[in-house]
């Protein structure tokens, strides 16, 4: 069931959405060379918490933390662990906040320390994805119109894009009706509407974008994708409602 939602509804969301922002924000000074990725989890958890919100991951289909860390050619939903991070690795780090029932969804990628060229690369083209697909999300297109539009751009650049995970709604739960596919064509599925809130997040691999579901780094029913040929994934991911006046961002606190 798509919900439509009020403006008080869409503040409260926002509202949720500066506090995983102000996560982000802070994880930009954390992340570095030598830090234990367990670390992020636990700074993830008690900011969120010291704010007043709710760390929303943790329960939803038996999920146990806070975050999803996913390293190098982990794609998604990877779990936070001890590892050391070192010079040149990649890790997304994706999470939901409930902040008084208004709920909030966002991925950013992160250098650790200096990182190569292509990864650099696959940074600023994820980033352009995402950019590209929100610039879609007007009211009176259709799903297949940000998808269409992701896999226009990235496509003929030679990169793998994930198809097997998509963007969806978001409110009441961290998991609503749509689904967003990054990959489609324009004119084709839901029409968006006001009152709308989902996300876009796309997953763009160096290489192939086909994936690969590793079930014994699971936790519950959520398990740990990786790229089959062991190439680089980057993900970015942002929360936003659609309005009369265009995208919002909800999951937006500075520049991006």
């Amino acid at each position: 069931m798509i919900t439509l939602k009020s403006e008080r509804e869409i503040e409260l969301m926002h509202k949720s959405g500066q506090i995983l922002a102000g996560v982000h924000r802070e994880l930009r000074k954390l992340i570095k060379p030598g830090i234990d990725m367990w670390e992020i989890e636990v700074f993830a958890k008690n900011y969120i918490e010291e704010r007043g919100g709710i760390a929303a991951q943790i329960g939803f289909e038996g999920y146990e933390f806070a975050t999803c860390c996913s390293i190098n050619e982990e794609i998604c939903h990877g779990i936070p662990r001890h590892r050391i991070l070192k010079e040149g690795d990649l890790i997304k780090v994706d999470m939901c906040v409930d902040y008084q029932g208004g709920i909030s969804d966002s991925c950013w990628a992160y250098a650790v320390g200096e990182v190569s060229p292509e990864i650099k690369t696959l940074m600023e083209v994820t980033k352009k994805a995402l950019d590209i697909g929100i610039e879609q999300a007007v009211v009176g297109n259709r799903v297949g119109d940000i998808g269409a539009a992701i896999q226009e751009y990235i496509e003929p650049l030679g990169y793998g894009l994930v198809t097997d995970f998509a963007g969806h709604g978001i409110g009441p739960t961290i998991h609503e009706a749509p689904l967003i596919p990054h990959a489609g064509t324009h004119g084709k599925g839901l029409r968006l509407k006001e009152g709308m809130v989902i996300t876009i997040e796309p997953m763009i691999n160096i290489g192939s974008g086909d994936t690969y579901a590793d079930f014994k780094m699971m936790s519950g029913d959520v398990y740990l994708a990786t790229t089959v040929d062991g190439s680089i994934s980057c993900q970015y991911e942002h929360s936003l409602a659609i309005t009369k006046d265009g995208p919002r961002i909800l999951t937006l606190q500075d520049e991006f």
